[in-house]
């Protein structure tokens, strides 16, 4: 398997740089802290969770890493937004062109 950041999990990600990628979420209403020193994917969370302490993902991870995976969807609609500009652009070219 290869050794790079896109086929490791998330959570194996989170643990390689603590307090970065991930931070410490306490959550003490229903008992004493559960928080684990070791970051597994049952300690880890990319998002809330509703109850228990875990490691949360921080907005470094989650939006400059791309862990959230919406980087390649966010250019896509910006390249749309910016196709529609330019066939309009083009559109309006050509009817000025033709006197229309």
């Amino acid at each position: 398997m290869s050794k790079t950041d896109k086929t490791r999990p998330w959570w194996v990600r989170l643990a390689d740089a603590p307090m970065v990628t991930c931070a410490p979420a306490h959550d003490h209403r229903f008992g004493p802290c559960t928080l684990t020193e070791e970051i597994t994917a049952a300690s880890a969370s990319l998002n809330r969770r509703l109850s228990g302490c875990h490691w949360q993902a921080t907005s470094f991870y989650l939006f400059d890493l791309g862990g959230a995976g919406g980087a390649g969807e966010w250019s896509f609609i910006r390249r749309e937004d910016r196709r529609r500009d330019r066939r309009a652009a083009r559109r309006e070219l050509r009817a000025h062109r033709h006197g229309r």
